[in-house]
């Protein structure tokens, strides 16, 4: 009978490799072969590379070209409310050449002649025509006599006492003031209603 040197932890052999079972037997496995780029592959990635190096050129010069245009717009509108700037007198001063053509006739007849009424007249006619002018630049007179006080339309000169009109009225205007649309061009100088005292009724009172 032939005894075995096997320890009987050991685990048993596998019938058809010898090998103890269960214990994994490194394989090997055939190295494959690296696959070759297919033919034209890399003319085809330098072809890629270099449009989009063209595109990336072309939006760069575009990009200029903007930024050029953008700077010339801004130049020309810069310059253009410069003028704007300079000449915006230009249609009021083409609505008034006119009244200083009249004012100057006004003069020249007033030393020809020694009738003070047709002088007159022609001086109204100037007025007329000067206020027409400034009614069609939106250029009108403030309204302030017998008016509210308003401290941003009028600039009281004095105070007087008065008993027909209720305090801070308007009762008369020594400067008209005048604005255009809803600027104040200036003021209208007025006297200002102050309550009535007995014993000074009419007197003015200077404003400190």
């Amino acid at each position: 009978m032939v005894k075995s040197n096997r320890n009987p932890t050991d685990p048993a052999p596998d019938s058809q490799s010898g090998q103890p079972a269960g214990e994994l037997r490194p394989e090997l496995t055939p190295q494959q072969p690296q696959a070759a780029p297919p033919e034209g592959a890399e003319d085809e990635l330098n072809h890629d590379i270099a449009q989009l190096r063209a595109q990336l050129d072309e939006a760069k010069e575009r990009a200029l070209r903007f930024q050029a245009e953008l700077d010339n717009y801004r130049k020309r509108v810069s310059r253009q409310m410069e003028e704007e700037r300079r000449y915006a007198s230009l249609p009021v001063i083409r609505d008034m050449l006119p009244v200083l053509d009249n004012v100057n006739r006004a003069v020249d007849a007033a030393q020809n002649a020694a009738d003070a009424a047709k002088l007159l007249e022609g001086f109204r006619m100037v007025a007329r025509q000067l206020q027409g002018v400034l009614e069609r630049h939106h250029c009108t007179e403030i309204a302030a006599l017998h008016q509210p006080f308003d401290p941003h339309l009028h600039e009281a000169i004095t105070q007087q006492p008065s008993g027909d009109f209720p305090p801070n009225t308007v009762l008369c205007v020594l400067q008209p003031g005048f604005q255009v649309r809803d600027r104040v061009v200036r003021p209208s100088q007025v006297i200002v209603s102050a309550p009535a005292a007995p014993a000074e009724a009419g007197a003015e009172t200077p404003l400190g």
